[in-house]
């Protein structure tokens, strides 16, 4: 069954940005395909008077996070609306936006997305080495975030009903080791409780695990820029939408079974 228009909404909540399919790419009864539509709708810095829009680092990583669900939507070559595009495992389907992420922190693929905008000279050596260190600031705080932003989702929805405050503060107590500000409840605006990722919040972190495992398997060694590793991505991860099992198609990718070990060397631990 095709329909015409079929609305699906990923988002980052911190800046306001998502990434829209407007509509799914399926095949057609004449056999052809109904090319896929997608948008990004971003809040992003604003030109000024006498400058251009000039993009935060924090800014381009979201812009690489949600265009990875747009090249999800687009890449897609499944029969059906029912598995293309996003259309997969909800503790999946941030692993191919987060997958994109990786090359804002590489430093070959950060030469070509910058450069100075008077007269494009590129990013002193010092100062991009220091970017690429300040990767693994403030790892732990990030982590344990959303360590937080699970175990409160999980929580909600395993009562019968709940005081949503008194909910998150003490999950973020148990996790950060102090309670949530008084007087304040953090779950009146987190918009992803009401926007598909309800009771599957958890999902972020564990697709987290499989985009380093991912990145750190095929892409480190053969090169970021690697058409051979991007074609593999491509073919393994984003054509097959959801028609593929998410673990088969991670098999399929890696050649193994998936493990957390990339997971945990990008925060820093030992392995």
């Amino acid at each position: 069954y095709q329909r015409r228009v079929r609305e699906a909404v990923v988002s980052t909540q911190s800046t306001g940005s998502s990434g829209i399919n407007a509509e799914y790419g399926v095949a057609l009864p004449t056999g052809d395909r109904q090319p896929a539509v997608c948008a990004l709708v971003c809040n992003f810095t604003a030109p000024t008077t006498d400058k251009p829009a000039l993009l935060t680092h924090g800014e381009v990583e979201t812009y690489f996070h949600e265009f990875g669900h747009a090249m999800h939507q687009i890449c897609s070559q499944a029969e059906h609306a029912l598995f293309a595009g996003t259309s997969v495992e909800r503790d999946f389907v941030e692993a191919p936006s987060q997958m994109l992420e990786n090359w804002c922190w590489e430093p070959e693929s950060l030469k070509l997305m910058s450069g100075h905008y008077k007269d494009g000279s590129a990013i002193p050596e010092e100062l991009l080495a220091k970017l690429v260190a300040s990767k693994a600031a403030n790892v732990a705080t990030t982590t344990c975030r959303q360590l937080v932003f699970g175990m409160f989702d999980q929580d909600i929805h395993t009562r019968e009903s709940a005081d949503t405050a008194a909910c998150f503060s003490a999950a973020h107590e148990k996790v950060m080791g102090n309670p949530a500000p008084a007087g304040t409840n953090f779950a009146a605006q987190f918009g992803h409780m009401a926007g598909g990722y309800d009771a599957q919040y958890y999902g972020y972190m564990w697709s987290e695990v499989y985009s380093d495992d991912m990145f750190q398997t095929v892409f480190k060694d053969a090169g970021v820029l690697s058409q051979e590793a991007g074609l593999k991505y491509r073919t393994c991860i984003l054509q097959p939408g959801g028609s593929i099992d998410a673990f088969d198609m991670l098999r399929n990718m890696l050649g193994r079974e998936p493990n957390s070990e990339a997971f945990f060397k990008a925060k820093g631990f030992a392995v």
